[in-house]
């Protein structure tokens, strides 16, 4: 059926226009004022019968394809889909490398830092080993909501070092399934309504809006500058939107490695009580440790803390770790129990006994110095390019010089065997890429291998394609 009629009253609906213009399109479709094969008005028509700019429809209606709501077909119009709305997330958060086998050397992964083997392979068959030989009736049981408290006292020693070790209890801690497992555990808890505003960084980690889009939320974009969100930007985005949360990585913003100041923390934080937004500290890379005081310690009342084991013992254990703020731990880890009743007993057990070793730590800072040396390879091969990177962080920021696009690198430095980023991955929607690849080191393979595949992007950063595409 053709429709080309329809007209939603928007004064009802709160917020910046696209966005009510989106939530018009799911009214419509869910009361069936919009049947499945209804061709909606033009673009430029229905900005004219709305009083709206016809950028403000052609998002809405991007965003409405985008989550399977609209068909667009070239030359014919806007449609509603006809086809069942699509369940769930449609791309991964993590590729496993590609292989080669025309090729000796193999493909080096540079999109995600790989660990190197420091000694974890070895302290974790012996922390298995210890655990399986103590197996009890516990380990038939649920995990519950307070069995994890013996894990919980020992990872405290993992923020020993950091700024608000002094400030957090036991209780303040719960225990998740890695990462980005603790970002959706504390979307789940804080948000709240239809379609909650989440804040982000306008290049940002992709799991943040993984998390959100779960969570039925939208994302807004925040400016960034040369020490990560601006302040006055997310102040106008909070008076314009609205909002419940913003996400902000402070000490090793990704993917630019951008470091906050004091400052610059204590004016976010001023911000987010103005606003009364909660705060997603994104700690994951756990940058090496400054006397900079973290959103946590600044803002205890709103910041849950979120880091994990990933970056520095294992990924494949799959361990998080979240501080909630004051008083919020057993909200937290409600949460999680409602999620999934708690960690797997072997895997508490397993991590509790490499922090009361000291293991843990000890891995943590070998793993930390072999990266180090990977860090300074990659300096030294770009002395001359436009590069930011910190001391102890395992990726750095490759701005690319004139004659070449971000796209063309990364596709050009597959062709020779080497996975990167490019800076698109990291846009939120309707957002501006700049010309710039992120580059992790690789811990996994030997350091001849990495050394031949950084030579291999150093040879084509001087040499750029000759011809445009037209």
């Amino acid at each position: 059926m053709t429709d080309t009629s329809w007209k939603p009253d928007l004064s009802q609906i709160s917020g910046p226009k696209y966005l009510s213009l989106v939530r018009a399109l799911r009214d419509g479709v869910r009361r069936g004022d919009l049947s499945p094969g209804s061709r909606l008005p033009t673009v430029r028509d229905l900005a004219w019968k709305l009083g709206v700019t016809p950028g403000t429809v052609a998002r809405a209606y991007q965003i409405a394809t985008q989550e399977g709501l609209l068909e667009a077909a070239v030359g014919r119009g806007t449609f509603v889909s006809t086809q069942s709305r699509r369940l769930g997330p449609t791309e991964p958060l993590y590729r496993q490398p590609m292989t080669d086998p025309e090729d000796d050397d193999g493909v080096v992964d540079l999109r995600s830092p790989q660990l190197p083997d420091v000694g974890q392979v070895a302290a974790l068959k012996t922390a298995m080993a210890e655990a399986t030989a103590e197996l009890g009736q516990q380990y038939l049981e649920y995990p519950g909501l307070r069995r994890d408290l013996f894990c919980r006292e020992a990872v405290i020693e993992w923020f020993r070092d950091c700024a608000i070790y002094q400030q957090i209890t036991a209780d303040d801690l719960v225990l998740t399934l890695g990462g980005q497992n603790g970002i959706n555990i504390v979307m789940q808890c804080c948000l709240r309504g239809d379609r909650p505003v989440v804040f982000c960084e306008e290049l940002a980690y992709p799991g943040f809006r993984h998390a959100a889009r779960l969570n039925r939320a939208e994302v807004v974009a925040v400016a960034l500058d040369g020490e990560g969100m601006v302040p006055a930007a997310l102040d106008a985005a909070c008076r314009r939107y609205g909002g419940q949360m913003v996400c902000v990585t402070p000490d090793a913003q990704n993917p630019t490695t951008a470091r906050m100041s004091t400052e610059r923390r204590r004016a976010i934080v001023d911000v987010a009580r103005r606003h009364d937004l909660q705060i997603i500290e994104d700690d994951c890379y756990t940058a090496p440790v400054t006397n900079v005081e973290s959103l946590r310690k600044l803002g205890p009342e709103r910041t849950w803390h979120v880091t994990s084991l990933s970056k520095t013992i294992s990924a494949g254990m799959r361990f998080g770790i979240v501080v909630a703020p004051e008083g919020m731990g057993e909200a937290g880890r409600l949460t999680a129990q409602h999620s999934y009743f708690g960690l797997p007993r072997p895997v508490t057990d397993i991590v509790t006994r490499l922090f009361r070793s000291g293991e843990a730590m000890r891995l943590r800072h070998a793993a930390q110095a072999e990266m180090a040396r990977r860090l300074q390879m990659v300096v030294q091969a770009f002395g001359n390019q436009d590069l930011s990177w910190q001391e102890g962080l395992s990726f750095v920021w490759l701005r690319l010089p004139t004659g070449w696009r971000a796209s063309t690198f990364a596709r050009m430095a597959e062709s020779e065997g080497v996975l990167l980023r490019s800076a698109d991955e990291y846009v939120l929607q309707d957002g501006h890429a700049p010309n710039a690849v992120r580059i992790a080191l690789a811990g996994g393979v030997t350091e001849e291998r990495f050394q031949r595949a950084i030579g291999r992007l150093t040879r084509l950063l001087n040499n750029p394609p000759g011809d445009l595409p037209v």
